[in-house]
């Protein structure tokens, strides 16, 4: 038999900007030197239908709409945006400038409260809190990032690695954040799309040898999440979230996402009857980033849970560590105390006073509810 007709050759294709290698085999339709070459691509890698992140879309945004719903500005608040809109109208920009509900209407939905978490015994408030939103602006950059990263992950890796991955790093994500912010609610799936991020770099990595253009492709990554990770610094962006997320992610692609090497897949595929030395379905590096990495975020997220549980503050145990979610500056202030007014009544006029800036204001109320006087106590306040 000729060796030449069952020899494995490797083509590259650039699909989607992916640069994936895919091992073709060789057949000749005779034995004959001068016959032709024809070229079968093999499908090794299967292609899947991309559902559960459409669908991760669909519940975030369905979860906005009862947010705004149970918040129900024209009722708990003297004043509304967008009043046209009845209960589902907006908190005053002033109070909410991302276009959403009251701070109390996210508490009550599941935002995650610390104080809650450890106290009350409300654990679920890590994983509820990432369903929820601020507002419409914070719905649509986190959806249009979700839409973008998530599909195109969920289709070269499945529904089921990919979900994993996604509610993992987010609750991740909201453990760094309840070490490290606790004077605050904090909401959102950014810690869950950092988590992909972290996903995307560390399957570059562990699968190193299928990409064609490496450097460009890892510059590019890193570049991505160095300014997404930069925008966190702004205050009122829970960085910590970011981070926790893009570490849980960063290691679960090890876990998740890790490629059998082409050597493997070419000895798979080969014609039958060629010769071919055995080679193993992973790289030795590959199984001992898998390994580390499993270690790491079993001991990591245990650490963390118990450090949770006991009502740890790691800031009293790193002095530096809060420039990672804020810097402050001449144009704004990292202040992150609770805001709290002072109320002095008389007859309807009610004299509110911040507690943080000691600003004060003289409001016209009849019988306002707890909620009214929460949320001007907020506009005041910022």
């Amino acid at each position: 038999m000729d060796n030449a007709a069952n020899s494995i050759q490797v083509r590259v294709h650039s699909r989607r900007g992916s640069n994936m290698i895919h091992p073709v085999s060789i057949e000749s339709p005779s034995p004959s030197p001068a016959a032709p070459v024809v070229y079968r691509e093999v499908k090794h890698f299967k292609k899947w239908f991309p559902w559960l992140i459409p669908f991760f879309i669909v519940v975030n945004t369905v979860m906005f709409i009862i947010t705004m719903a149970v918040n129900n500005c024209p009722k708990n608040s003297v004043s509304c945006l967008a009043p046209f809109l009845g209960r589902l109208s907006f908190q005053p920009f002033k109070e909410n400038p991302l276009l959403g509900p009251s701070s109390s209407a996210l508490e009550k939905m599941g935002a995650l409260d610390v104080g809650k978490v450890v106290h009350q015994h409300q654990g679920w408030r890590l994983i509820t809190c990432m369903w929820l939103h601020g507002g419409v602006f914070h719905l649509l950059a986190n959806m249009l990032s979700l839409l973008v990263i998530g599909i195109r992950l969920e289709r070269e890796f499945g529904f089921a690695k990919i979900g994993l991955l996604y509610l993992i790093s987010g609750f991740g994500g909201s453990l760094l954040s309840a070490l490290f912010i606790q004077s605050n609610i904090s909401v959102g799936a950014s810690g869950a799309l950092f988590g992909l991020l972290g996903g995307m770099l560390s399957e570059l990595i562990t699968n190193w040898s299928i990409y064609a253009n490496k450097i460009a492709a890892l510059s590019t990554l890193i570049v991505i999440i160095a300014i997404n990770l930069a925008v966190g610094i702004l205050p009122h962006v829970d960085n910590f979230a970011h981070l926790g997320g893009f570490l849980s992610g960063f290691l679960l692609g090890f876990v998740f996402l890790i490629r059998p090497q082409y050597g493997w897949v070419s000895q798979r595929y080969a014609p039958a009857g060629s010769v071919t030395s055995a080679t193993p379905r992973f790289k030795p590096y590959q199984c001992i980033l898998w390994v580390l990495s499993l270690i790491f975020l079993i001991v990591g997220f245990t650490v963390g849970l118990v450090l949770l549980l006991r009502g740890e503050d790691l800031n009293d145990h790193c002095s530096w560590c809060h420039y990672l979610s804020c810097v402050p500056t001449s144009r704004w202030s990292c202040n992150t105390q609770p805001i709290s007014c002072q109320a002095v009544q008389s007859g309807n006029q009610y004299t509110l006073t911040c507690s943080n800036s000691s600003k004060s204001r003289t409001y016209s109320l009849v019988n306002p509810t707890t909620t009214q006087i929460q949320g001007l106590c907020t506009q005041l306040c910022r």
